[in-house]
């Protein structure tokens, strides 16, 4: 391929991975994550939220507005009190939103629009890993790939920072393959080694979990150094190695890195413990819990090059799709295999696919340890997987840029038969069949067809909407800020579908502690692990805090009761409310509409 045509097709690639990232950005409904990323980096914290009063759905709209005047320091300090993540993407997005205020697009549009540019910058992040560590037509394969990719599409329409340290670690990747050629030339670039400290420094302070992605980069650089002797000899430029001063080398370039986590560590270690930290499934110790992570893992290396529909859809077909896409990635491997073998066996290749290999494998490691022995199901969340997406992609990236035995036999059919050659248009090659795969895959992504929002905020809003009440009241209950988020999202969804022919004055949204009412209804209590009560929560309180509760709508109205945990005959038969005026109102259990989406809310009907 001619240079000219080869950045044609990467500028093609990157304006179909471009297309898919921002195409339908803002379709989907906004879930708890992306509330507390939004609250967040629009320099708001849980404080802005009127709690325990029951307002209009109209006051989100001051809620997620930007205040521009907020610095990086406030954003830090409050993230460091009311979260458990890093604060260094938390602002840049505030920044990014200062940038793109004057845009008439919506908050969610904008809020999007950051991961999904990160997405594609790491589309050609990967281009420029596959170039430098394979061939030019490696780093194209790779860049489709991702491109494509259902995962990284569905990553990049997230609002959460995931794009960005998924963008740290290809270049990280790069710099480890730089790096490791340094190590065995016995050669140092100051340049390369500074840019591999310093995207290494960076990564902990946009995500935690990068640690394990430093951790793997680190043991592949020590495998690779204790195992120098079993390198294929052949490579155009021998290799040398003194091991003791590569050992040096990365002693102190892993010094640095670790020095640079210091000022966060305290706070990381704080968060640590914090109750937040409790969402992600615990390891039980019976035979289902115990082989989950086992088939969990590989549903995800799937998710990765094809996502056909499967929630929310009938048995039968739900077992269709996910046959089609066990058969298709089995097909997938099977091409690739003898592939791979020739990456592995080729002097000037093998390096970079030992390096990719050892770190995957490392990160696998990491995640089982994780199960096994901290006792937390990290395989049970796919989109972890970004921790080695971009290694995976750059070697079905590499394999794929192969010549493979079905190529190789159509040239020799070419031979016999030059009426071949004149096809081809119609060649069948993996690439085309992986690349179409993708596109229709990402394309159901960007349509809410795959990768639900979890707890389906959209779903539960219609459900509501279709009470047949002229008004209506969502009370949530919460014991801590995570549930004020989630109730937040069913706000956001209530408040986006309101009927045209509901006012602002027809529909009002509630936050019910599950403790004493013990501060002003105005202060946001439960902010800090500090904060909280010594009360245990109970759904006993919640009824009680309901009835003082005052709200403004007049009966008749519905009011629904979303209550985290709370079984169905959990719902008492009736429960009281307070209008502004002082007076009662008596509403009464619609046991024929309960639903539950991971989440159970209740209607009741108040009359007067």
């Amino acid at each position: 391929m001619k240079p000219s045509q080869h950045y044609l097709v990467l500028i093609g690639i990157l304006l179909l991975g471009s297309f898919l990232r921002f195409w339908h950005l803002d379709f989907k409904p906004v879930w708890l994550d992306e509330v507390i990323t939004a609250l967040f980096s629009l320099g708001r914290n849980y404080y802005d939220v009127p709690l325990n009063e029951a307002f209009s759905l109209s006051v989100l709209d001051q809620v997620f507005t930007l205040k521009p005047e907020t610095s990086c320091a406030q954003i830090a300090q409050t993230v460091s009190s009311q979260s458990v993540h890093p604060p260094l993407f938390f602002c840049w997005m505030h920044d990014w939103l200062r940038w793109v205020q004057a845009i008439p697009l919506s908050w969610v549009w904008k809020l999007r629009a950051l991961p999904a540019l990160l997405g594609v910058v790491a589309i050609a992040a990967l281009y420029q890993l596959n170039r430098i560590a394979f061939f030019p037509a490696a780093g194209l394969t790779g860049a489709m790939l991702m491109a494509v990719s259902p995962f990284a599409v569905y990553l990049s329409q997230e609002a959460r920072h995931y794009t960005l340290p998924m963008l740290l670690v290809t270049l990280a990747l790069v710099g480890l393959y730089q790096v490791q050629t340094d190590l065995y030339q016995r050669q140092i670039r100051p340049g390369v080694w500074l840019g591999w400290i310093i995207v290494n420094s960076l990564g902990f302070y946009v995500h935690y979990f990068f640690l394990l992605a430093f951790a793997a980069q680190v043991a592949t650089l020590l495998i690779n150094i204790l195992t120098f002797k079993s390198l294929p000899t052949l490579h155009p430029t021998p290799y040398t190695l003194h091991p003791r001063r590569a050992l040096l080398a990365v002693t102190l370039a892993t010094t640095a890195v670790c020095l640079a986590y210091l000022p966060w560590l305290p706070t990381f270690l704080s968060h640590i413990s914090r109750p937040e930290t409790d969402w992600m499934k615990p390891f039980e110790p019976d035979w289902m819990d115990t082989i989950a992570p086992l088939y969990q893992l590989p549903m995800g290396w799937i998710l990765m090059v094809i996502a056909l529909p499967v929630e929310n859809q009938p048995l039968w077909v739900a077992v269709v799709m996910v046959l089609l896409m066990v058969l298709f990635t089995g097909w997938l491997l099977w091409q690739l295999s003898n592939r791979f073998g020739q990456l592995w066996s080729t002097p000037e290749t093998h390096l970079a696919t030992r390096m990719l290999a050892v770190f995957v494998l490392c990160v696998l490691l990491e995640f089982l340890a994780i199960v096994y022995v901290l006792g937390k199901d990290i395989t049970s969340v796919p989109r972890y997987n970004f921790l080695y997406f971009p290694a995976v992609c750059a070697l079905l990236g590499a394999c794929l840029a192969q010549p493979g035995q079905a190529l190789k036999r159509w040239h020799e059919a070419g031979k016999l038969f030059p009426a071949f050659q004149t096809l081809p248009r119609l060649k069948p090659t993996l690439i085309w069949i992986v690349l179409l795969v993708g596109v229709l895959s990402s394309t159901l992504v960007a349509s809410n067809q795959v990768f639900l929002k979890p707890y389906q905020p959209e779903q539960v809003a219609s459900n509501v909407q279709l009470d047949g009440e002229p008004a209506r009241l969502m009370s949530m209950t919460y014991s801590d800020l995570q549930e004020v988020a989630l109730g937040l999202s069913f706000a956001l969804a209530l408040h986006r579908q309101q009927d045209d022919r509901a006012t602002d004055s027809q529909q009002a949204f509630a936050f019910i502690p599950r403790v004493p009412l013990t501060v002003p209804s105005s202060t946001a209590p439960l902010s800090t692990p500090g904060d909280r009560p010594q009360t245990t929560p109970s759904i006993d309180q919640v009824w009680q805090n309901l009835a003082a509760l005052k709200q403004p709508l007049k009966p008749p109205f519905g009011l629904w009761m979303v209550a985290p945990g709370l079984k169905q005959n959990g719902y008492p038969p009736s429960l009281s409310l307070l209008q502004t005026s002082g007076r009662p109102i008596d509403c009464k259990i619609d046991r024929d509409r309960f639903y539950r989406l991971g989440i159970p809310y209740q209607l009741y009907r108040c009359n007067p």
